[in-house]
This record gives structure tokens, sequence and C-alpha cells, in this order.
């Protein structure tokens, strides 16, 4: 089996070479990008634009801003939360692959009942402690899930 180092940074923290694409496409974009602010104009014609231009962008550093990188994870303003439904979905979400399924983009089997059935009681769990605080319809579909997923896993473990 042979190992291919995939990681972006040296163990120096320096870009690898077969990343430093990253980096220029960044710096292109700032630069190709004018600044905008609230409220401002743009320059009608580019005679009326501030001299020093894009020139004096500052250089693209390889590591992102951290406040940066957490307000592109942040929904927008005016989206919905994740609900209830939401937790189940990402609970339930493996389980196709870890039941055998579906398969894995490579094409792989990824079928390991244990964990199947982990996910499974995972779900119960979540049904058990949310019974009589989520609406009536998110209990019924929670139910007829479980039960599928259920009735499944036997099938598999039967063989």
């Amino acid at each position: 089996m042979k190992v291919t180092d995939r990681r972006m940074f040296t163990d120096d923290g320096e870009l690898r070479e077969e990343y430093r694409f990253l980096e220029q496409q960044k710096a292109g974009t700032a630069a190709e990008q004018p600044p905008s602010g609230a409220g401002q104009d743009s320059p009608a014609s580019p005679a009326e634009a501030p001299p020093g231009g894009p020139e004096q962008a500052p250089p693209a550093t390889p590591f992102p801003d951290p406040e940066d990188a957490a307000a592109s994870r942040m929904p927008p303003p005016g989206a919905q939360s994740p609900g209830f439904m939401d937790l189940v979905a990402v609970l339930a979400e493996p389980i196709a692959f870890l039941l055998g399924d579906a398969q894995l983009p490579d094409g792989q089997s990824a079928q390991d009942l244990p964990r199947a059935r982990l996910h499974i009681d995972l779900l119960a769990v979540l049904q058990e402690k949310t019974r009589g605080n989520v609406p009536e319809q998110e209990t019924a579909l929670l139910e007829d899930l479980l039960a599928q997923l259920r009735m499944r896993y036997v099938e598999k473990s039967r063989g």
C-alpha cells in the first residue's frame, strides 16, 4: 500500500508546491475586485479612480483569518437555523453506507453493521429524549424512519 501525503502545508508551515496555485488565485481575485464600501459609489471611469489601485493590496497569506473563516460558515441573515429533522438527517445519513446499501464514491462497500446499529440506536435515544417535545409530524417521521432502518438492519444481520 502506498501512502500519499496530501496536506496543504509542510512541517515548517509553508504552502506545498502543488497548492501554490491557490495563493495565486486568491491574489488574482483580490486584485480584480475593487474594494466595496457601504454607501460609496464606484468611480465612473478609471481616470477618477484613486491612484495606487490594486498594486498596493497586501500580499495574500497562506493562513486565512479565523474570523473570516467563521463568518463564512455562518448561515446568511434570514436563513433558517437547523431544526430537529436536520439533526435526524445527519444521524441517519451514514446508515445506508454502513448497512452496505450504498457504495462509496470509489465503488467500495462500507458495510459495518455494529456502526449502523449505533446510529440507529442514537436515533432511538433522540426519539426517547424528545418524546412530547416535537410536533406530531416530526415524531411520526422519526418513528417511520426508525422502523424502516431496524427492518433493514435485521435483514442485513441475518444475511
